[in-house]
């Protein structure tokens, strides 16, 4: 009988054994890691860690030793003996830089980052989680090689190489978010995307053109949203979810959000929800002498006993009437139809409380009271539902993709003079339907890709007047041509990516687009338009030619001449507005397409696999560039609008510009639990007038941002410093959207802000954070920008996943 239990338990050790498994997980936040190749020293028999971040430790030997590695961490070697010290788990610290990892904005589909000529960059979900923004504007803002202008606390305007605005693409979900009304100026439209939704953002410097049409003359910011994910278990239900809850100080901010995720063997479901209310935003009391009052709030407006009055603010640093609240809905289902197959309904929808315009109310006459007594954005409401089907098959549908979407957009402006009954309504909609149709195909070394888009955009604009006392309606001229506007394109592209070897990797590509626009101008109670109708009809050829040489792991050089276009759309041609106090904007119907044509280098290299320097120098030709310059309306340069006399202006294409510039990045993996991110942009415009350059609008100063990274098991921080350089007064555009009247009269100062974040895990399921931004209470603005900044801020959050 002895005999029969020792041979039975002589068996069933090795069962044992063979049964263990471990668990790779992030050192930081202990999330499992997928993906993982768990790789003997020596001999074969790789594997991977499965969707729980674990591997079966019987595919080795007890005498090997093992090492851990995935693109965006470090590598780490253990001794298989070593496993069961550390209860078999296996923590990893994470890179500050790879260029392993994947990217898909540069061409729409699946690539490595060292094979893509162009500057990205990339921030991943833990990042955007560890960040812990209010917006998406300040997830960009903060990146550090991205500069936001915010005319209010509601917005936030990306700057991506010397342009802004409606000459940014942003794209979400690959779905085009810009629309025939993305003004030129300073667009607040990204607040309407939820970080809190987001699974990662790519940012990719330079034109765009080629593979996502007009628009993208800076740059493209691509937002993705996270997906469902299926059971990787046989007749079980995968289920998971995230909340968290945050507090911040500067403008009493209180966040709630909770996602939550189903996934079965063929069907997912995921669906976020994120509410945020944020106070009057309190900006930095620590100031410079020569500041004088700029910046300080010292009265507001308000409606007291049916008449406006100027109330005096308790604290002059609270920037009053800057509050709003914000709302994101997002719903997404999978259907895995078969191994080949997918289908994606994606429905996101966001709105928002009435947003102050608070640049606007604080202007003030010759007298000192100010000139609005209301300004504000109505909801900005942004509701997308788009369909996507995938799917594998053959020969030149090798990857097929295919996405139709509609958006609904909705947006206000009104406005109310100091001491006047009168509030003015300008309310627009647009209707905009979009089709994408994608596909690749590998041919040995030649990876090919090509595809189709169409869309149409459809306008509508009404005004009217409000008497705030007795409700009573008048009529009021439309921000857009009341008879309605629309615009159209049609686009085909093809790009390339040739493998010559592994040193050398050629990418091309082209596109021909065809732009249409239409914009009825019958309505002339306000204005007597020299014509009834203008329509334009634009065809565009863009291409690009790319270059990368890797002469061996540590050196990498990229090199990319690119074109890119951007033909007028509603905003540009066919809008009514004033852009300041005196200054108004009128159509001009012999507007047409703006274009770049662009050049860039990089170089990289890479120190004993830790310390990675990068540079990347660009210079743009910037031709027919639309820019706001003085204009005549009927042979008048002034004329009267909203009761005072007005300069005009228009959109024109100012001919000749040119924008250089350079930026630079450092990042270093000191030890596994210290780490170094260091980022430099620098970037000059000017436009070639006949008599002299004149500076051309929207060019950032020099902004960089400098962080060091601990990293211990459960705890994470990061200290860090962002700073920019003086804007002068004579880098401003004199009559652009620099916005040099929400300045000094040297311009804006260069400014620095000292924070720290952390966060620690207390529980597998449960994590706190803790932040202390601006440190010092210093008091700064933006560039362009028309709200100051927060002062000190301390941010307190409460996450959990199930």
């Amino acid at each position: 009988m002895k005999k029969i239990v020792q041979l039975l338990v002589v068996f069933a050790l090795p069962v044992a054994v063979q049964a263990q498994t471990a668990v790779v997980q992030d050192k930081s936040n202990l999330t499992p890691l997928v993906g993982v190749s768990v790789v003997p020293t020596t001999g074969g028999g790789t594997v991977q860690t499965d969707s729980r971040g674990r591997f079966r430790l019987d595919e080795f030997r007890p005498s090997d030793s093992l090492r851990f590695e995935r693109s965006d961490y470090q590598p780490r070697t253990l001794a298989v003996s070593q496993l069961k010290t550390m209860q078999y788990r296996v923590l990893l610290s994470e890179r500050s830089y790879s260029l392993n990892e994947v990217v898909v904005s540069a061409s729409k589909f699946e690539e490595k980052r060292a094979d893509v000529p162009q500057q990205i960059q990339v921030l991943k979900s833990r990042e955007l989680a560890f960040q812990n923004n209010q917006t998406t504007a300040d997830v960009l803002q903060q990146s550090g090689q991205v500069l936001v202008q915010k005319s209010q606390a509601g917005g936030g305007s990306p700057i991506l190489r010397g342009f802004e605005a409606n000459k940014v693409l942003m794209v979400m979900d690959g779905v085009r978010l810009n629309n025939a009304i993305y003004r030129g100026g300073h667009l607040q439209n990204v607040i309407t995307v939820d970080n809190a939704a987001l699974e990662k953002v790519e940012v990719v410097f330079g034109p765009g053109s080629v593979v996502y049409g007009s628009d993208a003359l800076g740059g493209v910011v691509h937002f993705y949203t996270k997906n469902p994910v299926l059971s990787d278990s046989v007749g079980q239900t995968r289920f998971t979810g995230n909340a968290y809850t945050r507090y911040s100080t500067a403008n009493q901010e209180k966040t709630a959000h909770v996602d939550v995720a189903f996934g079965g063997q063929r069907w997912g479901s995921l669906t976020s929800l994120t509410i945020s209310d944020f106070d009057d935003l309190r900006q930095g009391a620590k100031r410079n002498p020569f500041y004088g009052n700029w910046g300080l709030r010292p009265f507001y407006a308000e409606r007291v006993d049916g008449k406006d009055v100027m109330v005096p603010n308790d604290n002059i640093n609270v920037q009053k009437q800057s509050g709003y609240q914000q709302y994101d809905v997002l719903q997404k289902v999978l259907f895995q139809a078969s191994p080949s197959t997918s289908h994606v309904l994606n429905l996101q929808y966001s709105t928002s409380s009435n947003i102050p315009r608070y640049d606007r109310l604080t202007e003030v006459d010759g007298k000192g009271i100010v000139k609005s007594a209301q300004w504000y954005y109505g909801p900005q409401e942004r509701l997308m539902a788009a369909y996507t089907v995938a799917t594998k098959g053959t020969g030149w549908l090798e990857n097929l993709r295919t996405t139709l979407a509609y958006q609904s957009i909705a947006e206000s402006r009104n406005n109310r003079s100091f001491g006047k009954t009168l509030l003015q309504h300008r309310k627009e909609h647009v209707d905009i339907f979009t089709l994408n149709v994608d596909a690749s195909r590998l041919l040995g070394e030649h990876e090919l890709r090509y595809g189709l888009e169409g869309t149409y955009n459809d306008v509508q604009s009404r005004a009217y007047g409000e008497h705030i006392d007795t409700g009573e309606r008048s009529a009021l001229d439309t921000r857009y041509p009341s008879g309605g506007s629309d615009m159209r394109s049609a686009a085909a592209y093809f790009t390339h990516t040739w493998e010559i070897s592994p040193r050398w990797i050629l990418s091309d590509g082209i596109r021909i687009s065809r732009v249409e626009l239409n914009a009825d101008f019958t309505d002339k109670r306000f204005f007597n338009f020299p014509f009834d109708e203008v329509s334009q009809k634009n065809t565009a050829l863009n291409g690009n030619l790319g270059l990368v040489f890797q002469p061996g792991h540590d050196w990498r050089l990229a090199a990319v001449v690119s074109s890119g276009f951007r033909a007028p759309n509603v905003d540009d041609l066919a809008k009514v507005f004033e852009s300041v106090a005196g200054q108004v904007v009128v159509p001009n119907a012999d507007l047409k397409p703006e274009y770049t044509y662009n050049t860039e280098l990089t170089l990289g290299k890479t120190i004993q696999q830790n310390i990675h320097l990068e540079g990347t120098g660009f210079y743009t030709w910037y031709r027919d560039a639309i820019t706001t310059q003085p204009f005549l309306y009927n042979g008048q340069p002034e004329i009267e609008y909203n009761g005072q006399v007005s300069r005009v202006t228009a959109n024109v294409n100012a001919n000749k510009a040119y924008i250089y510039g350079f930026s630079g990045s450092l990042s270093a993996d000191v030890t596994q639990a210290f780490r170094l991110a260091s980022t430099l942009t620098y970037t000059y415009g000017r436009i070639q007038a006949e008599a002299s350059e004149i500076p051309l609008d929207h060019i950032a100063p020099v902004f960089g941002k400098t962080s060091l990274y601990l990293t211990l098991p459960k705890f994470r921080s990061e200290f860090f410093v962002q700073y920019n350089g003086w804007k002068r007064l004579e880098d401003y555009n004199p009559v652009g959207e620099d916005n040099l009247q929400y300045a000094t009269p040297q311009g804006v100062p260069a400014w620095y802000t000292l924070n720290l974040r952390t966060s620690y895990q207390f529980h597998p399921k449960l994590q706190v954070q803790a932040a202390l931004e601006n440190i010092l209470d210093q008091f700064y603005r933006v560039y362009a920008s028309g709200v100051s900044s927060p002062g000190r801020n301390f941010v307190l959050t409460l996450r959990s996943n199930f």
